[in-house]
């Protein structure tokens, strides 16, 4: 059996002009293969059987429509000779797992054309530990042109079959985003990965705030297979946007008066490229590049709840999660200080706020769900309106959140709503009643240990579908404030973080659920595996 890995340069080509090694895919040992494969699934018509070399070994390859199984060949033996009785490991990898086919062909700087053959590289992905995935390479290697075509050509009509895997994507990215790293993000460890797995890329490059908005709104999307955004949470927040509101456009929605919105037409990428990265962090369960870059190339898609906020009637945007009150303030606070690195940013405004902490006198109205997961009650009973279920609390709140995914981040390793699923039809409603500093940074530090960080007399939570936030006061946030400085203002906005942007509202603001309206590539394992309730809202 010939080895074909002696000097030279190696590429993996399908033909055609020359090209360099590609780097992305690391060949790990063969027994990984292995690890996960069901009994039933090496079953499956037989397509191809024939012999290539694996790891230096000559072995016994089988195709099947589920599975490549393989195994060493063992040389013939004496009959009753014991020393020869050496089992055979059988290995194998799920068809479904392999991402891209090439032919491999040893390159010298002297040789013409495509240089001499050597077998096969299919690129697989691997599931790993904590959601992690993994690309590697299982070279299959044999000299003959022949058999190794009609090998080829069989991996080619498979890979063909998985029709919902992207052929082309629209990636918008945001160079300014975290310490301005995510161009070399792509370039370095997304990009490759999607030139392996031979997908069509158009790249927009954002410029000023609320570029991906206008882009998303004009340009064509009908040759693309999805979007993707390399960013941190507010550009990933405002793609999301973007291509909700371009749904409601084409299905001829108001906007204005948005009470049923239609699903996003194209399926959305995240690649975590921010100082946080809550969203692709919730959706993979780690804010892992070359994970959330494989979800993407094998075409996983899960369907995620979304809110709409809106004032007085107006949709001021889409979104999946909320602060008002601290949280709003915090992020208003760090939106002056951009030239502040994105951690001293967010820790400064962090110490300012807390320094500067004080309640917001508001009314929250709210529609609860039937959950699996009990809530904690609210400090005497929540006033109930028995026309249709509403509930009403009041008082002084120093922080409200509403969120319809976990937000899971590096200071919230469990989420920030850890009951909330991405898809289960419901949303978290928490909020922090006034109380003493001490207490309300003991409630915050919470979130990084594995305490409960709502097992506090003054935190509440609930299950619920809509809400509504009235603020009392006619004496909104003022950033002038801040400075020392009291310039009269003649109407105050209160600030919100909506997924990490800053969204001002004068009024009420409305928030309510739209199950599964968009869908994001990827998941993590619990997510896609997970037997959730759903909840239904009274």
């Amino acid at each position: 059996m010939p080895r074909g890995r002696r000097g030279g340069r190696v590429s993996a080509l399908e033909g055609g002009p020359e090209e360099e090694a590609l780097p992305a895919a690391a060949a790990v040992p063969s027994a990984l293969w292995a690890s996960q494969l069901q009994p039933e699934a090496a079953a499956g018509q037989i397509l191809l059987r024939g012999i290539f070399e694996i790891g230096r070994s000559s072995c016994d390859v089988v195709l099947s429509e589920r599975a490549l199984r393989w195994w060493p060949i063992q040389p013939e033996r004496p009959a009753g000779d014991s020393k020869y009785d050496v089992k055979c490991q059988e290995e194998f990898i799920e068809v479904k797992d392999i991402f891209s086919v090439k032919l491999k062909r040893r390159c010298s700087a002297k040789q013409q054309g495509n240089g001499t053959l050597l077998g096969i590289t299919l690129f697989i992905c691997l599931k790993k530990e904590q959601n992690k995935l993994k690309d590697s390479t299982l070279d299959l290697i044999n000299l003959s042109e022949d058999h190794c075509d009609v090998w080829f050509k069989q991996f080619k009509k498979i890979l063909a079959g998985f029709s919902n895997r992207p052929k082309s994507l629209k990636v918008i990215l945001n160079p300014q985003s975290h310490k301005k790293e995510a161009t070399q993000v792509y370039s370095e460890k997304v990009e490759p990965l999607l030139r392996i797995a031979g997908i069509k890329t158009d790249v927009t490059i954002t410029e000023y705030a609320g570029h991906a908005l206008a882009l998303l709104r004009d340009c064509e999307l009908q040759e693309f297979d999805g979007v993707v955004c390399v960013g941190g949470d507010g550009s990933a927040s405002e793609v999301a946007h973007a291509l909700l509101l371009r749904a409601q456009k084409s299905a001829g929605k108001e906007t204005d008066s948005l009470l049923t919105p239609v699903r996003a037409q194209l399926p959305l990428g995240l690649i975590p490229a921010g100082s946080t990265n809550i969203l692709a962090h919730s959706l993979h369960g780690i804010p892992h590049v070359v994970t959330a870059t494989l979800h993407i190339i094998m075409g996983h898609v899960q369907a995620v709840d979304v809110c709409t906020f809106s004032t007085t009637g107006k949709l001021l945007r889409f979104g999946f999660s909320a602060m008002f009150g601290f949280g709003g303030r915090t992020l208003a606070l760090a939106e002056k200080y951009r030239w502040m690195s994105p951690n001293q940013r967010r820790d400064f405004a962090v110490m300012k706020a807390l320094a500067r902490l004080k309640p917001e006198d508001c009314e929250i109205s709210f529609l609860p769900c039937i959950s699996s997961h009990d809530s904690k009650k609210a400090e005497g009973s929540p006033k109930s309106d028995g026309a249709n279920q509403w509930q009403t609390i009041q008082g002084q709140f120093l922080n409200v959140s509403i969120m319809a995914i976990p937000c899971l981040c590096s200071v919230a390793p469990r989420g920030l709503a850890p009951t909330t699923r991405l898809n289960n039809g419901s949303m978290a409603l928490i909020v922090a009643r006034n109380t003493s500093r001490p207490e309300f940074i003991k409630h915050l530090k919470r979130y990084a240990s594995v305490k409960n960080q709502f097992s506090f007399p003054f935190v509440e939570t609930y299950t619920v579908g809509e809400v509504k936030v009235r603020p009392r006061s006619n004496s909104g946030y003022n950033p002038e404030e801040e400075d020392g400085r009291h310039a009269a203002a003649p109407e105050e906005s209160f600030p919100w973080n909506v997924d990490g942007d800053l969204m001002e509202a004068w009024s009420e603001v409305q928030v309510k659920l739209h199950p599964r309206l968009i869908n994001l590539y990827g998941g993590s394992m619990e997510e896609m595996n997970d037997s959730k309730v759903t909840c239904n809202c009274l």
